[in-house]
């Protein structure tokens, strides 16, 4: 049995964020500076990005959240600018709430969420904006476990036929990483294989984008991708090159 990871606090308390909020009101800060605040330099590097989201999710899985809150000026000061410092694909699923599972507040993560964690148009625009405009430093794609959509498409293509349109093309989105399976025996254990490999896929249509080939080449962000296990909570984070290969 692995010991588990240990449960480390966040790099700035909430108690300790507003204090340093109202001495900055008190000393007559613009909102922009009060805004500057939660910029945290340990979380602008991919590797610190990918550390804080582990411990985020050990607080969470161990029982431990902060459940960060913000105070009224620290909501105030959100008008004028958001600084997320980690972009999610993730599934839709009720039971996979982003933020929670990695026990941050408001304005820590930008999330993408469509069923099955698939790349489309809409959610690609939407992490190509978080790179260029939001200066995000790591890009996660996160599957979980009992996923439905990856689940939709292993079916025998007449019972997807018989889905909406709509539907088809999202679980046409996830059916090319299930190509060339190895039949395994027990469900769950085939469930997470089939999660995992529509995360590598998933990951790997991202890397072949400009925008985030780009964004990697030049060491702003690093895409990686993530199990989520619903009855643990914990994550499972595939960082290493092998780990993501499909």
């Amino acid at each position: 049995m692995t010991d588990s990871p240990p449960v480390t606090a966040p790099a700035q308390t909430t108690a300790q964020l507003e204090r340093r909020i109202l001495d900055a009101i008190r000393r007559g800060a613009s909102m922009e500076d009060i805004a500057a605040l939660r910029h945290h330099t340990d979380i602008q590097t991919p590797a610190g990005a990918i550390e804080a989201l582990k411990d985020g999710n050990a607080r969470f899985f161990s029982g431990k959240s902060g459940r960060p809150e913000l105070g009224v000026n620290e909501r105030r000061a959100q008008i004028m600018g958001q600084t997320p410092y980690a972009a999610v694909l993730a599934c839709s699923d009720s039971r996979v709430p982003v933020e929670l599972v990695f026990d941050v507040g408001l304005g820590d993560l930008f999330v993408v969420r469509v069923a099955g964690n698939v790349v489309g148009e809409a959610g690609l625009g939407t992490l190509e904006y978080a790179i260029e405009h939001l200066d995000v430093h790591l890009v996660m794609v996160m599957g979980h476990e009992a996923c439905g959509a990856v689940a939709a498409a292993m079916l025998p293509p007449e019972k997807i036929a018989q889905e909406p349109q709509n539907l088809q093309g999202l679980i046409h989105r996830i059916t090319p990483s299930l190509v060339g399976m190895p039949r395994i025996r027990d469900k769950k254990a085939r469930m997470r294989e089939a999660v995992l490999n529509n995360v590598r896929h998933q990951v790997q249509t991202l890397r072949e984008q400009t925008v985030i080939q780009a964004a990697e080449a030049r060491g702003q962000i690093q895409v990686i991708g993530g199990y989520y296990e619903i009855g643990s909570g914990a994550v499972d984070f595939l960082i290493d090159e092998a780990d993501l290969l499909p």
